[in-house]
């Protein structure tokens, strides 16, 4: 597959940034205003990728009947916006495989499901992001992954055809989007991850154990 890839696309949460602790506290926030326990590491481990709405269902459980969870969402976000980067960083090597991919001349970019409110309050914190040429959002086009359109229209934004990129990510609907998109896939395995999920049965194209091992494509 060397030589066969000539830009690479990133989910952010669970892949380009640890954000679990800013997202788990903002959901416990909600969970204490409803008289709930937090969460615990398995769930913000299996969840945090899922964003508001997995992290919440995890949550409340069986607790959630009768309760609104796209309300529940909002007061999420409310807690969110206001500590959105009080422990959250970049995975390990992360900052090392963004300077050498732009060094080498490879295009890059981010293809999140976070909302643009949030991802643009959230990169100024990390310049070496910030310097993206594509930054696609869950709300950019009317659709979100798991559907093609953002990652096709980020690869344009890098001007790089789909069937030239690898999109990276940590969860299933990563890798149904990147072939959805006519894009190679790869299982950022040091992400959110949980117990129960077997990323071998999603059937992307590379797995990875560490951001510095994408390198080795190029």
């Amino acid at each position: 597959m060397k030589g066969k890839i000539k830009a690479v696309l990133f989910d952010l949460d669970g892949t380009l940034l640890d954000t679990a602790p800013d997202m788990a506290n903002a959901a416990n926030n909600v969970l204490r205003d409803h008289g709930l326990p937090p969460l615990t590491k398995t769930q913000i481990q299996a969840n945090t990728s899922h964003g508001a709405r997995g992290l919440l269902r995890a949550g409340f459980g069986q607790s959630r009947q009768g309760i609104d969870i796209d309300q529940l969402r909002l007061a999420f976000l409310d807690h969110y916006a206001n500590s959105i980067c009080t422990a959250t960083a970049p995975y390990e090597g992360v900052d090392t495989l963004l300077s050498e991919l732009t060094e080498r001349n490879i295009p890059w970019g981010i293809m999140t499901n976070k909302p643009s409110f949030l991802t643009k309050m959230l990169l100024p914190y990390f310049p070496f992001l910030s310097q993206t040429p594509a930054l696609v959002c869950a709300d950019t086009l009317s659709r979100a992954k798991p559907h093609p359109d953002p990652l096709i229209y980020a690869a344009g934004l890098i001007n790089v055809l789909p069937s030239d990129c690898l999109y990276v990510g940590d969860i299933e609907n990563d890798i149904i989007a990147a072939k959805a998109a006519n894009m190679y896939s790869a299982v950022a395995a040091w992400g959110y991850i949980g117990e129960e999920q077997n990323p071998v049965e999603w059937d992307a194209d590379l797995t990875f154990n560490s951001p510095v091992g994408i390198l080795s494509l190029f």
